[in-house]
């Protein structure tokens, strides 16, 4: 694909569309838009715009489109799969303007809000009034919702609450070529022909620019209780997993990390936690409700589940500080693994049952090709990250066997009945490895739905295809 350098005159146009002071070519801009948090990727833009308004985007996008000019949408820069570099230079655009809760409507439980607020204040602001939110991702503190929708994340609480598709009802966008749309209704059912609101979400940018997000909110529950089971083996905590759904019980969280993650954790983030020898994996497990009294049956039962699978050790967080201190362990765990070797995030999902399987067959590949693993993730859904790890590779191996490595690791997931993201996106690093999972057939029906929305290509170029 070929296209355009900004010139002088086209910089003056996208000024005039957006407001002088909303665009910006200083090399601080330019350096700190080039990356987000995959690797150690940095593709320059020629220039940040940071609209305030639909129409100042709908200006701009009119005005590269006419001329083929790449526009690389970001949010918070927080994701891990490079959608938000802007490979091929032009506009980065930045929606961090888009920072308002316009309404949370609390008889219909439904809030409207712009793409650039930050997840956690979004959170905080529907559970003042009662009400919640549950798509949390670990970089809620630092993401936005808008992101979120483009990479159709997750989180600790979709194992009982769903994930962002079943939250998001309706979408203002601008498609590529300037028109602006809502892609559907503020209703809870929506059966009047494609479901547009639902293919803009994991998207990644592609199709069109989120403008205006209308999502569903629940009430907030009373109470909640957490715990941490201590296992011999990371084999025994993930097959204990699938165990406490066929027992009948649905916690609020559900999360798997190994023993390197949680000694990485202490070391960088100085979380004071007893780490006992016999311990080489844990379940981190919540429970929320109204009636403690029935939330106390399901731990008790959860707890006879454990027993079965050699669980030696359940601490219940009794405080609220404990609390926080055991979501910050399984939170931070990205960043601590990130900030003791080189290593390369992987992100997989497989049907709860198959994650036994999949943990094995990660240390089996690893020990072939040579790299360590720490391995981590939201268990209850069968979604499992794992940050491949330098260690003792050499330079070249890890330049030139990783892919291999890596693709082994993506044809055990799509044997195992998964695939290979399940909430980071495909975007640029992952590109690559489409093909394992999908036909020839599959992407070029992708691909022709990316003709149709944006037929010169110039909305976020070279991701997911």
């Amino acid at each position: 694909m070929e296209y355009t350098k900004i010139t002088e005159d086209l910089l003056s146009q996208i000024k005039a569309a957006v407001g002088p002071a909303n665009v910006f070519t200083d090399k601080e801009s330019l350096d700190n838009y080039s990356h987000d948090e995959t690797e150690d990727l940095r593709y320059y833009p020629e220039v940040v715009v940071k609209p305030t308004d639909p129409e100042g985007i709908a200006a701009l996008l009119k005005i590269c489109n006419q001329h083929h000019i790449p526009v690389t949408p970001r949010g918070g820069g927080t994701g891990l799969s490079g959608a938000a570099l802007p490979i091929y230079g032009g506009v980065l655009l930045s929606m961090e303007k888009f920072k308002d809760i316009i309404d949370i409507d609390t008889e219909n439980l439904q809030a409207t809000v712009e793409p650039g607020v930050i997840t956690e204040a979004f959170i905080n602001a529907v559970g003042e009034k009662g009400l919640l939110y549950p798509v949390d991702p670990s970089s809620k503190g630092s993401c936005f919702i808008g992101g979120n929708v483009a990479h159709g994340s997750g989180g600790p609480r979709v194992v009982k609450y769903g994930t962002i598709r079943e939250y998001i009802l309706n979408l203002e966008v601008v498609l590529p070529t300037g028109e602006i749309i809502w892609t559907g209704a503020n209703t809870l059912k929506y059966a009047s022909g494609y479901n547009l609101t639902q293919m803009m979400i994991g998207s990644e940018g592609t199709l069109a620019v989120v403008t205006k997000i209308v999502t569903k909110l629940i009430p907030k529950s009373s109470h909640s209780v957490l715990m941490l089971g201590s296992f011999p083996e990371n084999e025994k905590a993930c097959a204990a997993v699938s165990a406490i759904f066929r027992a009948g019980i649905t916690p609020s969280a559900l999360e798997f990390m190994e023993r390197k993650g949680v000694e990485w954790v202490i070391k960088f983030d100085d979380i004071k936690f007893d780490l006992k020898d016999d311990a080489n994996a844990f379940l981190l497990i919540e429970f929320d409700g109204d009636d403690l009294d029935t939330i106390f049956k399901d731990c008790e039962k959860v707890n006879m589940v454990l027993e079965e699978f050699d669980c030696s050790d359940v601490l219940f967080a009794d405080s609220a500080q404990q609390k926080e201190d055991l979501w910050r362990m399984r939170r931070t765990m990205a960043e601590s693994v990130k900030s003791n070797s080189v290593y390369k995030e992987e992100d997989t999902v497989v049907p709860r049952a198959a994650l036994p399987k999949l943990i094995n067959g990660i240390k089996e590949i690893g020990s072939r090709y040579g790299f360590e693993s720490v391995c981590y993730g939201h268990a209850g859904d069968g979604n499992l990250h794992i940050n491949i790890i330098k260690a003792g590779m050499s330079d070249e191996d890890w330049k030139n066997k990783l892919k291999a490595g890596i693709t082994e690791v993506f044809e055990l997931t799509t044997a195992l009945g998964g695939t290979i993201s399940g909430e980071h996106g495909i975007g640029l690093v992952q590109k690559e490895f489409m093909p394992v999972k999908y036909s020839e057939i599959h992407l070029d029906l992708m691909r022709g739905i990316k003709k149709v929305f944006d037929p010169n290509g110039i909305l976020n170029p070279g991701k997911i295809f």
